[in-house]
């Protein structure tokens, strides 16, 4: 639910095993944001329009494809970037990305849901341009109303049961999405920087982060909402950082069995912080959707997610290329779909 910031292309220069024939799911704002602070402004169409987030997420989407080979592919998409879902939970909730906010990060509480996160204003031109290039390639995007691309992806990451599953972002969120049954769901996770992507599963986030590996992924939403995120505008519980925060997720089962053992005075696993935990008893009742990926979020596709081998529209695909001076990249998708 982050955003990134500076990172370098090429997107993956050590070995990732990520299974042939899998279901990968981009997250695609994490992407063009990357893009777009990856790869130099100078990149510009024929008419000097920047197209360097087109072109770096173009370049992207083709390194995966040639690279991992998916059977299946989905865009996922923000369509509410601040769900007033986790805004009525927790007004706090990325309130200082809003446009108009006091410097410092505080925003206002009362600041309503759905309005469009400040960007640069030579991206926002390039993400309909990205959405056609997708279009006339075939590649499936999804979103779903109320969610962000995070809740897409979590949602298709928990409802497949035939394929494996790998994620693309830079939002270390998405952890909480790995698992090992009944279908395996990993994360290639590019947060510091595309030419370190790390390819994670239970295994290594609980070795990142020290959780329990049998529920790793529950283990690090978990982490999380003890610790805080500044970046999301997650205060965590005020003394407990993330060692202290891991300790206490793997002493619990749950996050119900944790909270309930906040109100029992007799359950000694909280030790010494048992105190900073019932002062922000508030905060705990209420944080857990905010952090925790939506499962059922109601998606809509703009086309089934099968990889297609060749473009679905090669002549609307020339054309933006040749619009946008995307050849090189559009020759590389086409190159990279057909395998």
């Amino acid at each position: 639910m982050s955003r990134p910031g500076l990172a370098c292309l090429p997107l993956v220069t050590a070995p990732v095993q990520v299974p042939a024939g899998s279901l990968m799911l981009l997250d695609a704002a994490s992407m063009y944001f990357r893009a777009y602070y990856g790869v130099p402004e100078s990149i510009t169409a024929p008419d000097g329009t920047p197209v360097n987030a087109v072109r770096g997420f173009t370049d992207m989407v083709s390194r995966l494809v040639a690279e991992h080979r998916p059977a299946r592919l989905v865009a996922c998409l923000d369509l509410d970037w601040r769900p007033a879902f986790r805004v009525d939970a927790l007004p706090s909730y990325k309130a200082h990305r809003i446009a108009g906010s006091e410097p410092g990060g505080k925003g206002p509480d009362t600041a309503p849901a759905g309005i469009p996160e400040e960007v640069p204003d030579t991206l926002a031109p390039q993400v309909p341009i990205i959405l056609e290039v997708l279009e006339a390639a075939g590649i499936a995007t999804g979103g779903a109303e109320g969610c962000e691309a995070d809740d897409v992806i979590g949602t298709l990451a928990h409802q497949e049961a035939t394929d494996a599953v790998v994620g693309v972002s830079g939002d270390r969120d998405l952890m909480q999405i790995v698992r090992d049954e009944p279908t395996p769901v990993r994360l290639l996770y590019v947060g510091r920087g595309l030419a370190k992507a790390e390819y994670l599963g239970p295994v290594e986030v609980a070795e990142k982060y020290g959780v329990p590996v049998a529920r790793a992924g529950e283990a690090y939403a978990e982490m999380a909402m003890l610790r805080g995120d500044p970046s999301d505008g997650l205060p965590g519980v005020p003394g407990v950082g993330a060692k202290t925060a891991a300790t206490l997720v793997g002493r619990f089962g749950s996050w119900a069995e944790l909270l309930a053992a906040v109100d029992d005075q007799s359950d000694t696993r909280l030790g010494n912080t048992r105190t900073k935990l019932s002062k922000a008893a508030d905060y705990l009742a209420v944080v857990e959707p905010v952090v925790r990926v939506r499962q059922d979020a109601e998606i809509q596709f703009s086309r089934p997610d099968i990889l297609p081998s060749a473009p679905a529209d090669p002549e609307a695909l020339a054309a933006l290329a040749e619009r946008w001076g995307l050849s090189s990249s559009v020759d590389r998708l086409t190159a990279a779909l057909k395998g």
